[in-house]
C-alpha cells in the first residue's frame, strides 16, 4: 500500500523560509517522479514543481528561483525547500506520485505565510 506523509507545514512572515518533507512508501521510489502541488482556499489544486527520477526539476512560473525540489532516493524522501515566501503561497501542500489506476496523494501539510 503506497503512502505519503507529509510535514513541515507551519506559519511564517513572509520573506521567510519553511522545508516541507514527504515520506514516501510502499512504492519503488526511486524510478517515480514525484511532484508538489498546493491548494489554496476557493482555488484549484495546482502543480508548484517536480522532479523525475533522473532529478531534473520542473516548475510553476510563480515560484521560480524561490522554491527548490529535491529527493533522496536512499531514504524515499522528497523536499521542498520554500524561500522568500509570499502570502499568496499560503496554501495546503500535497505530495503526489503517479499511480496506474490514480495518482498518490498525501494528506496534506498547511503553511500559511502571514505577519
Amino acid at each position: 500500500q503506497v503512502q505519503l506523509v507529509e510535514s513541515g507545514g507551519g506559519l511564517v512572515q513572509p520573506g521567510g523560509s519553511l522545508r516541507l518533507s514527504c515520506a514516501a512508501s510502499g512504492l519503488r521510489f526511486s524510478i517515480y517522479a514525484m511532484s508538489w502541488y498546493r491548494q489554496a482556499p476557493g482555488k484549484q489544486r495546482e502543480l508548484v514543481a517536480t522532479i523525475t527520477s533522473s532529478a531534473r526539476t520542473n516548475y510553476a512560473d510563480s515560484v521560480k528561483g524561490r522554491f527548490t525540489i529535491s529527493r533522496d532516493n536512499a531514504n524515499s524522501m522528497v523536499y521542498l525547500q520554500m524561500n522568500t515566501l509570499k502570502p499568496e503561497d499560503t496554501a495546503v501542500y500535497y505530495c503526489n506520485a503517479p499511480g496506474r489506476g490514480g495518482d498518490y496523494w498525501g494528506q496534506g501539510t498547511q503553511v500559511t505565510v502571514s505577519s
